[in-house]
């Protein structure tokens, strides 16, 4: 069974960029409902959310293509 390394090195890749961001997200999210108060609450919570689902979808993407470089001839 070969490995695709190229494959795999890019899914390692991915599920590394998916590391700050599956972090960075849940932790604005926390910080815009501290700031309820704020003008740019909305804008902020936004933003959390944008980032904690790039962040999953980092992730998802990542496995997948590990998963491809181990599997597919």
């Amino acid at each position: 069974m070969a490995v695709n390394k190229t494959e795999l090195n890019r899914g390692i890749v991915f599920l590394a960029a998916a590391l700050p961001l599956i972090f960075l997200g849940p932790a604005v999210i926390h910080f815009a409902f501290i700031n309820k108060q704020q003008s740019l609450f909305v804008l902020v919570l936004i933003i959390g959310i944008a980032i904690s689902g790039s962040g999953i979808f980092c992730a998802f993407k990542g496995l997948s293509k590990m998963v491809n470089s181990i599997f597919k001839p």
